[in-house]
């Protein structure tokens, strides 16, 4: 049988193309890590345009805190990084406490940071698992969420939540720590770094896993600063920023931690990243838990910190303070602005007052909504099977893109 194609002139050969096609990834689609579209334009299986579409999860927030109160608005700060809650929380905290002049007690500052890095391993260890899942790789999935569960377990007991945590408060925290539930938080902290080495064992000397992440999705320290990345993926690509180091909050300046950085700014440098910052991570918890220092969780300004609620039920005064707290409580007129370390960058947020009950204007920097800003110039020019471990990579909530 006569082969067509020997039969073809080659003037007829180069008359041969391809037909650009559109594919609709998301926004039902487990590889998009929340309601995200994304519309591919393929040539064959390589991406030659992408257009992220976002909006499927906006809920208005930064313009609900313009009607409601300073107080009712901590609340909705937990549902933007889901993932993270807390980590909100202790933003706007420190947004508000920098607007008021509130000084926070030593012992809730350091609370708050182990809760913080809780909050970084909670949102780290779903990356890990659902990222390794989404390229074929099931057990990580599985381990990453057994020691999940156990840190719920801890979180749940403290906050009465297993999601969307509520714990911080304007002036300090909601509760003090029980002893018993120190003890056990710093032994899952000491035990855990031998789990991120189980997670190693798995797949960074796994071939597929190595060969499905080295040189993919590639960005340099000028890509990224271009962009403004911050947290794992800037250091990913050789950037050694970190607001814990470069600009200390909440004593992070006493915590004896290291800040993992990349060199080639991959997807499998990123992996190596957010698994060493889960190892510091309990490295600061541990530390916050050893040298808890003694005092109030909870600062003593009845201007704007709401009093004990022993008190309240025993005292008219301290009623009476809550009370006009709750419904009534006034910054005074200015602007702040507080960022945090979260855990998929710099988490900001810029609140103006213009002495009223509810914030003028409030500002979220969202560091999964500048993450996403990464997607198409990685993924341009790249087969179609290398979108999925790329957007996994990067890493970002839906939740905090749209607000």
């Amino acid at each position: 049988m006569t082969n067509p194609a020997a039969t073809l002139t080659p003037k007829a050969k180069g008359d041969l193309h391809t037909e650009v096609m559109t594919l609709n990834m998301g926004p039902q689609h487990p590889s998009t890590h929340g309601v995200l579209q994304i519309e591919l334009k393929l040539d064959g299986e390589t991406v030659v345009d992408m257009d992220p579409v976002l909006g499927y999860l906006h809920r208005g927030k930064e313009k609900h805190a313009e009607h409601i109160t300073w107080q009712q608005w901590m609340v909705m700060t937990d549902r933007l990084d889901y993932l993270a809650p807390l980590q909100g929380e202790f933003g706007y905290a420190l947004a508000v406490e920098k607007l008021c002049g509130i000084e926070v007690p030593e012992r809730a500052q350091a609370i708050r940071v182990a809760i913080a890095e809780c909050m970084r391993l909670t949102a780290h260890l779903v990356w890990f698992g659902t990222s390794a899942l989404e390229v074929g790789a099931i057990t990580p999935f599985f381990l990453a969420f057994r020691e999940r569960e156990d840190l719920f377990d801890l979180l749940d007991e403290l906050t009465g939540l297993r999601t969307n945590q509520e714990f911080i408060r304007f002036g300090g925290v909601k509760a003090d720590l029980e002893p018993d539930w120190v003890r056990r938080l710093a032994e899952w902290a000491h035990r855990f770094p031998a789990c991120v080495d189980e997670y190693e064992l798995l797949l960074s000397g796994n071939r597929i896993w190595y060969d499905r992440a080295r040189n993919v999705g590639t960005m340099d320290a000028d890509l990224a600063m271009s962009l403004g990345m911050t947290g794992p993926n800037l250091r990913a690509a050789g950037v050694p920023h970190d607001l814990r180091k470069a600009e200390p909050y909440s004593g992070y300046e006493k915590y004896d931690f290291e800040i993992p950085v990349g060199t080639v700014g991959d997807v499998y440098d990123r992996y190596l990243v957010r698994l060493e910052e889960m190892r510091q991570s309990a490295r600061i918890i541990w530390q916050a838990l050893e040298g808890l220092p003694e005092g109030e969780f909870m600062a003593r300004d009845y201007r704007y910190v709401l009093p004990p609620k022993d008190r309240v039920y025993t005292s008219m005064e301290e009623l009476i303070y809550q009370f006009k707290i709750v419904t009534d409580m006034r910054p005074p007129k200015g602007e702040a602005y507080a960022g945090i370390e979260g855990a998929k960058g710099e988490l900001g947020f810029y609140l103006v007052s213009d002495g009223g009950t509810c914030s003028y204007r409030s500002h979220v920097r969202a560091p999964s909504f500048v993450n996403m800003m990464a997607i198409k110039p990685l993924c341009l020019n790249r087969p179609i099977a290398d979108v999925v471990a790329i957007v996994g990579s990067i890493d970002f909530v839906m939740g905090e893109c749209d607000r």
